[in-house]
Order: C-alpha cells, then sequence, then structure tokens
C-alpha cells in the first residue's frame, strides 16, 4: 500500500486513522489548510495548503492513484480519486467506488439543489455515532490488509 490521505477539515477519524496506519506501516498524508496540530509518528505527516475553496481536495485529487486510500466525506473529491483508481471510505465506514459513487453524487447534489431553493429547509443530517466509528475502523482495517496484499502479489 502506498498511502493513506485524509481530508482532515472536519474529520471524526483521524486518531483511529493513525492508530491503524502505525499498526500496518503505512504513510498517512493529513491534508488542511490549517488549525491541524502535527502527529509525532513519522509516519504522519501534515500537508497545509493555501486557504481557498477546494484547495485541499485538488490537492488530494492529483496525487492520490490506485494504491492509496482516501479518507473524506466530501463527495465531490471522492468522485475524482475514484476516477483516479484510490479507494475512497467516509469517516462513518461507508466504501464508495464505482458501483455506487453515481447515485451517492446525484443525491449529493439534489440536496444541494433543496437547500439552496428553499434557505429554510432543514436536512436530516445524522449524528456521528460510536457505530459509525466502529465500521469505519473496520472498513479500514480491510481494505488497508487488502491493498497490502495486492502489492505482495
Amino acid at each position: 500500500m502506498s498511502k493513506i490521505y485524509i481530508d482532515a477539515d472536519a474529520c471524526p477519524v483521524k486518531e483511529q486513522v493513525y492508530k491503524v496506519a502505525i499498526r500496518n506501516a503505512t504513510q498517512v498524508l493529513v491534508v488542511s489548510n490549517g488549525g491541524i496540530r502535527p502527529h509525532p509518528h513519522s509516519l504522519i505527516s501534515l500537508q497545509i495548503v493555501a486557504d481557498g475553496l477546494d484547495v485541499a481536495d485538488d490537492w488530494i485529487a492529483k496525487r492520490a492513484d490506485p494504491n492509496d486510500l482516501v479518507i473524506t466525506s466530501d463527495i465531490p473529491l471522492a468522485d475524482k480519486c475514484i476516477k483516479n483508481g484510490a479507494t475512497v471510505i467516509k469517516p462513518d465506514g461507508t466504501k464508495l467506488d464505482h458501483s455506487n459513487i453515481g447515485s451517492v453524487l446525484a443525491n449529493r447534489n439534489l440536496m444541494t439543489e433543496m437547500r439552496s431553493a428553499d434557505p429554510f429547509y432543514k436536512g436530516r443530517g445524522k449524528e456521528f455515532s460510536n457505530r459509525d466509528r466502529s465500521n469505519f475502523l473496520n472498513v479500514l482495517e480491510t481494505e488497508i490488509k487488502r491493498k497490502l496484499r495486492l502489492l505482495k502479489e
């Protein structure tokens, strides 16, 4: 496995990624436009990008390749990374790939249109739970092991 990229702004599972990555000797790049503390472990590095709309997303999308994992809840970023061949996992453990990104992107776009048409529209965003965290850890561990196995073949 090459690297794990974390779209770090508002990512609730950074610490979990660090633990799993260290256990599996996998490099992590934490990408943010600031406000994130560096981690002391040598496998984990912080990449600060310039302020601006989608700067961190563009940085990740340009670098993520088929050997990489990307952790993000940003659906347009996930779509770009999947097109590059990278594996994408949302913080709730949902794995995004060619089979489901189209419908997830369409739903995201529909919800964006609904919110812009009705400024009083209240979406039903769900709270991040311990179950989400546990599901994420299981999917992350499985995907890292799968990628490591593929690289050995």
